[in-house]
């Protein structure tokens, strides 16, 4: 059975002074779902990066590229999306192509010594990227307590 989800796609232009705009969405999407205010702060920050590196490295100072931001909100997490082609995406697609972060790759988007991406995968649960016409990452957060019972579960089957 498909998990149901509600969906929120933003797309801004590649330019550093929208960045807020996207957090200031995701801290009520985040708050509405109940997470506590350190995990809103670790997802604005983790989501920030994402979108800043999205913004500084994905186009050329001539191109007017624009980033798209997904956020699927689920019944035990939030899974935010940042694209930097700027192309509406399926999440069911995004979730398939996105594959674990091995530290030896290096996205284009997440340059700056690995240090973003460390700090990404640090402040979420799950991180996934997927390179094909940009960079996509896919990054999870689950809610308090549901992390801990769903690696319960697996150690336990």
């Amino acid at each position: 059975m498909m998990e149901s989800y509600d969906y929120i796609e933003m797309k801004i232009p590649a330019k550093s002074e929208y960045v807020g705009v996207t957090r200031l969405t995701l801290s009520g999407i985040a708050s509405r779902m109940g997470f506590s205010y350190d995990d809103i702060e670790d997802i604005k920050i983790a989501s920030s990066e994402a979108i800043t590196n999205a913004v500084q490295h994905a186009y050329d100072t001539s191109e007017e590229g624009e980033v798209l931001i997904g956020f699927a909100i689920m019944e035990d997490r939030l899974e935010v999306v940042v694209s930097d082609h700027g192309q509406s995406f399926d999440m069911k697609a995004v979730r398939q192509q996105t594959g674990p972060y091995a530290s030896e790759q290096r996205a284009e988007g997440l340059r700056e010594g690995g240090l973003g991406l460390f700090l990404i995968e640090t402040l979420m649960d799950e991180v996934r990227i997927h390179r094909q016409e940009g960079v996509t990452v896919l990054m999870t957060k689950y809610l308090e307590g549901e992390q801990v019972e769903r690696d319960a579960r697996t150690i336990s089957t």
